[in-house]
């Protein structure tokens, strides 16, 4: 397991942007970012590979949120565009130890380290 932390949530209107940044402690495999609204499950929201050439995203984010990873400084980063009310959530950065596996990517269990969440509020 690697420690992750986020860095980047704020408050922000509707149609604004924010750029959420993880660091890890040390190298990882794939990483994700899922998101907790309150009152709602935890859900995926984004994933990308090791080398950074696949990413995937929740239906609800496509077009709007892009994924990227810097591998020689163990950052990843997620660029948040048009955002809604709806997406106001805290966000948790993840990483897990395996290949990309696109049958398991979204699952919360594929990923064996969790930051501590970072607040995203959009005003309406």
């Amino acid at each position: 397991q690697v420690q992750l932390v986020e860095s980047g949530g704020g408050l922000v209107q509707a149609g604004g942007s924010l750029r959420l940044s993880c660091a890890a402690s040390g190298r990882t495999q794939v990483m994700g970012w899922f998101r907790q609204a309150p009152g709602k499950e935890r859900e995926f929201v984004a994933a990308i590979s090791r080398n950074g050439l696949i990413t995937y995203y929740a239906d609800f984010v496509k077009g709007r949120f892009i994924f990227s990873r810097d591998n020689a400084k163990n950052t990843v980063s997620l660029q948040m565009n048009s955002l809604k009310p709806e997406d106001t959530a805290v966000y948790y950065c993840t990483a897990g130890s395996r290949p990309w596996s696109a049958a398991r990517i979204a699952l919360p269990n594929e990923y064996d380290s969790w930051g501590q969440g970072t607040q995203v509020t959009v005003s309406s």
